[in-house]
C-alpha cells in the first residue's frame, strides 16, 4: 500500500481526548479509533469525505475512550473491535499481531498493557496510535485498578520503542506540547523513556 491511499485524521472536539479516522482512499472504507465524546465531529468528517465507517476500534475500556461507541455504531452500522479480554461490548475480538483490513490498508494490533490489561496500540503505515500507553512526553498512569508498571515497562521498551524512529506517535490524549510526535523524538525527549531497568522503572512509577 502506498501512503497516498491513506486517509488519516486526528480529531479533538470535546475535552482532551483524541479520536481518529483511518480510511482507504480508494475503497472509502474507514475505521474510527476511540470515538470518545467526538461522534458528531466523526460523522460530519466521514460524510464530508464520502467515507463508510466499517469498524470502531477501542484502545482500551476506559469510558472516556468508548463513550460514543453506541452512537457511532447506531448511525453507521460499524462493528466494534477490542482486545479479547476487554470488558468493552464488542463484535470482534483481537489479540497481539492481528490485523484489521479496510480496502488494501492493513492496521496491525499491538498488545500494549500497562495502563489497563486490555490496552492495544495500532500500527498503520508509519503511524502508531498508542491510546493511553504512550503520550507525547509522558506515559499512561499505572496506579489504577488493573494497571501494571511491569507491563507498562514491557509495552514501552520491548514493543513500542522497537518500532522505527520515524514512526509517528498519535496518543489518546492531548497532554503534550504538540498533538503528535515520533518514536525517535520520544526516545530523545520523554523522561519516562530514560534508560532504566525494569525494577528501576517500577520504582520510578511509584513516585
Amino acid at each position: 500500500m502506498v501512503e497516498s491511499n491513506l486517509f488519516f485524521k486526528q480529531i479533538r472536539n470535546i475535552g482532551d481526548n483524541f479520536s481518529y479516522i483511518i480510511a482507504d482512499e480508494n475503497s472509502k472504507e474507514a475505521v474510527v479509533v476511540d470515538p470518545s465524546f467526538n461522534s458528531e465531529a466523526i460523522i460530519r468528517l466521514a460524510k464530508k469525505n464520502g467515507l463508510r465507517i466499517e469498524y470502531i476500534i477501542d484502545t482500551h475500556h476506559h469510558r472516556d475512550h468508548i463513550a460514543d461507541n453506541k452512537d457511532v455504531k447506531a448511525r453507521t452500522g460499524a462493528k466494534i473491535i477490542a482486545h479479547k479480554i476487554s470488558s468493552v461490548e464488542k463484535d470482534i475480538e483481537v489479540t497481539d499481531g492481528d490485523t484489521v483490513k479496510i480496502g488494501q490498508t492493513f492496521i496491525k494490533v499491538l498488545y500494549t498493557p500497562g495502563h489497563t490489561q486490555d490496552s492495544i496500540s495500532l500500527l498503520v503505515d508509519k503511524k502508531v496510535l498508542t491510546g493511553d500507553t504512550l503520550f507525547v512526553g509522558e506515559c499512561g498512569r499505572t496506579d489504577l485498578p488493573g494497571s501494571s508498571s511491569k507491563d507498562m515497562y514491557n509495552s514501552l521498551f520491548n514493543k513500542l520503542m522497537k518500532l522505527d524512529d520515524d514512526v509517528e506517535v498519535y496518543p489518546g490524549h492531548d497532554y503534550g506540547q504538540r498533538p503528535h510526535s515520533t518514536i525517535g523524538e520520544e526516545k530523545k525527549t520523554n523522561y519516562v523513556l530514560e534508560r532504566r531497568s525494569q525494577e528501576e522503572f517500577i520504582e520510578f512509577m511509584r513516585r
